[in-house]
C-alpha cells in the first residue's frame, strides 16, 4: 500500500491486488458497503494520518479506479465539515464521520516508471517484439513514465508486456491526465520503437 498526498485536502493510494487478497478482499467488492471494505479503508485512513498527516473527519469523496494487471488507486479528497457539526467543539466531533461518496472508474491503460533511463533502454528492446511500435514516453517528477493504451497491443501478448514492465520498472498510479498536464511529453507515440531506433543495448 502506498499513499502520496497530492494536495492539502487530496490523497492517493495504490494498493496492488495483493494488499486486496491479504484483506481477502475482491477487486468487484471495493465500492461495497462490507465490513471487511470499512476496515480497509479505515486502515488506509489511519496510514494516511500517520505518514502524512492527513485528517479524514468530516465528509470524504472516494474515487476508486482499477488498473489492470496492476491494482486498484483510490483518491480521497475530504471535503469541509458539515453545518451539522459546525457549532461543535473538537472534543464533540464524532471520532469518524466517513460521509463517503464512492465512484468507480475502470482505466484500461497501463503506466510504468523508470528511475533510471538506461534501464528503460534496455526494457525497450526487451519489449520492442511484443508492444508492435506502440507507447508514449513522459518525463515527470526526475522520472521516466511509460504509457501503453491495451487497444494499441495485441490482447495475447499482453500479460508478456505486463511481466517485462514490471521485471524492469514499477507500475505507477500517475494518470495520463496528470502526466500531460505537469509532465513533459518525450515521446508522442511509438516510444519503443523511437528508444531502440537511437539508442543502444548497454548490456
Amino acid at each position: 500500500m502506498k499513499i502520496e498526498r497530492l494536495s492539502q485536502d487530496k490523497i492517493r493510494i495504490f494498493l496492488t491486488f495483493d494488499d486486496l487478497s491479504e484483506r481477502g478482499i475482491q477487486k468487484e467488492e471495493m465500492w461495497q458497503e462490507i465490513p471487511k471494505v470499512y476496515d480497509l479503508f479505515t486502515e488506509m485512513m489511519d496510514q494516511a494520518y500517520s505518514e502524512l498527516g492527513f485528517d479524514a473527519t468530516g465528509p470524504l469523496a472516494v474515487e476508486v479506479f482499477a488498473l489492470p494487471a496492476q491494482g486498484m488507486v483510490v483518491i480521497v479528497t475530504r471535503g469541509k465539515y458539515d453545518h451539522h457539526f459546525s457549532s461543535l467543539s473538537e472534543e464533540d466531533m464524532p471520532d469518524e464521520i466517513y460521509e463517503m461518496e464512492v465512484t468507480l472508474d475502470q482505466s484500461d491503460t497501463i503506466v510504468y516508471v523508470f528511475q533510471d533511463f538506461e534501464v528503460l533502454i534496455e526494457a525497450s528492446h526487451m519489449l520492442k517484439e511484443l508492444v508492435d511500435g506502440a507507447g508514449k514516453l513522459y518525463h515527470y517528477m526526475d522520472k521516466w513514465f511509460l504509457y501503453f493504451d491495451p487497444e494499441e497491443l495485441n490482447s495475447e501478448k499482453l500479460p508478456a508486456v505486463i511481466a517485462m514492465l514490471a521485471e524492469f520498472g514499477e507500475s505507477s498510479s500517475v494518470t495520463e491526465a496528470v502526466l500531460e498536464e505537469y509532465g513533459k511529453k518525450v515521446m508522442p507515440q511509438q516510444a519503443v520503437e523511437v528508444i531502440c531506433t537511437h539508442f543502444q543495448r548497454q548490456r
